[in-house]
């Protein structure tokens, strides 16, 4: 199982299910772990009993919510210290340094870092990046209405700090009324539905997806196939 990790105070939930259902759709079997203090996933993903720990099926995800660690999830699907987890990828929902350090996050294949560009996720989103003991590179994925260059220095100024190589390439989400009208809608009807989304919106999940899955060959042509199945139901 590979590992992929989201760092970051901006709300990620709703944007990595869209990640998710993409790669569900590709072959992939997911799993979200929603390791973030708030675990918004508790409220945005239906479920029928939740405890304090659990995971549950939604659109084909499996999304996990409340555990500590992945030692945690091995025991609570059943698995034994020396069996493999059967997902090919884990997508992990982390906003501060010791979830990073307890989902052994060091691991994952990919880092971003995800934010908007007002201080509050600007600055706790690079307080999670601020432990960081070895050099790593990280892929930022921004959320900003205008993308001006000077949101980015900022945010590259507050991380000078950090052990951080910034990818060269930069991942856009607009900033769109209708985006948000889309995204309030699926949390409404419970269902992933990516239809009303921006272009740009699809752009950004699509460059995304295909960074995630470059080693195996998946490119943008398939993943646009992939959000149309998603479009009409599938």
């Amino acid at each position: 199982m590979k590992k992929i990790a989201f760092i970051g105070s901006y709300e990620k939930t709703d944007f990595l299910l869209y990640v998710a259902k993409i790669m569900t759709i590709l072959g992939k079997k997911i799993i979200l772990i929603d390791v973030s203090v708030i675990q918004k996933a508790k409220y945005v993903v239906p479920v029928i009993k939740p405890t304090k720990t659990y995971i549950t099926e939604y659109e084909g995800i499996d999304v996990a919510v409340g555990f500590s660690d992945m030692d945690e999830i091995r025991s609570y699907i059943g698995l034994k210290a020396e069996e493999e987890f059967e997902y090919d990828y884990a997508l992990l929902d982390i906003d501060t340094y010791d979830e990073y350090c307890e989902f052994k996050a060091s691991e994952s294949i990919k880092h971003y870092f995800v934010t908007s560009f007002d201080v509050y996720s600007l600055k706790r989103g690079i307080e999670a990046l601020s432990g960081l003991e070895n050099q790593t590179t990280i892929t930022k994925i921004l959320f900003s209405k205008d993308m001006l260059r000077e949101e980015d220095e900022y945010l590259e100024f507050l991380a000078m700090g950090c052990k951080v190589d910034w990818d060269k390439e930069k991942i856009y989400f607009p900033f769109e009324r209708g985006d948000q009208s889309a995204i309030i809608e699926n949390q409404r009807t419970a269902r992933i539905n990516l239809k009303n989304l921006s272009a740009q919106y699809k752009d950004g999940l699509i460059f995304l997806v295909e960074g995630i899955l470059e080693t195996e060959g998946i490119g943008g042509g398939e993943i646009r196939k992939a959000i149309r199945k998603i479009e009409k139901g599938a």
